[in-house]
């Protein structure tokens, strides 16, 4: 957000522009754009995506949608600035002193919450309305295609140190494969979960032969 994205100034009702204190109120740029974050977090988890609306967030987080949109130029695109908010909460990486166990642990909580109602009508809503933005479809690819890159190098990494991978395999593109694959095979045969047998595959069949010593 820019300068112009500030709270507008209080104003009294003598046309003063009210008290010392409450000028003091006005948020600044920052402040705005983490309370439509934070608005727009909370409005996807309460009324999911079809309930979703600019006017509802904008009200939420005390602001103008003319703030909203300067930052945020359609609703799809701040839709997907939540989601992302949503899924960022940090996760301690599976520890089983075992690379075939650790990955399986890690894509099976992962299948978990792509199935929750709520995330799975987030991410249908967002695909569906980003194929009219093609922007946003980038950033939507970019982030269902990079998968958990930090969570999933600290376990490539533990494997690398006990001899179970290659050092030459402990790239961001290679260790966020799996995560990658299991969100396309939700987008593409969803709606429901992610068999066992497609999660073992992806593990068995691609990734464990790409990383493991040769």
């Amino acid at each position: 957000m820019t300068s112009d994205d500030t709270d507008p100034p209080p104003t009294a009702a003598d046309g003063s522009g009210g008290s010392k204190a409450t000028r003091r109120q006005r948020r600044n740029a920052a402040e705005v754009e983490s309370a439509v974050l934070l608005a727009a977090v909370e409005e996807l988890s309460e009324n999911g995506y079809d309930g979703f609306t600019m006017d509802r967030v904008a009200a939420r987080a005390g602001t103008s949608k003319t703030a909203i949109y300067r930052r945020w130029p359609s609703r799809t695109a701040l839709a997907f600035a939540a989601y992302k908010q949503m899924v960022a909460r940090p996760q301690d990486p599976p520890d089983t002193g075992d690379l075939r166990s650790d990955v399986l642990e890690l894509l099976h909580a992962a299948a978990d919450r792509m199935d929750s109602p709520v995330q799975s009508q987030i991410i249908r809503g967002l695909v569906i309305d980003a194929r009219r933005e093609p922007e946003v479809m980038a950033d939507l690819r970019d982030e269902f295609g990079q998968g958990a890159p930090g969570t999933m190098l600290t376990i490539l990494a533990r494997a690398v140190a006990r001899g179970e991978a290659r050092r030459d395999s402990l790239i961001p593109r290679i260790a966020t494969l799996p995560i990658a694959l299991l969100r396309n095979e939700y987008l593409m045969f969803g709606p429901g979960p992610v068999s066992d047998q497609v999660i073992t595959e992806i593990v068995d069949q691609v990734f464990l032969p790409l990383v493991r010593p040769r």
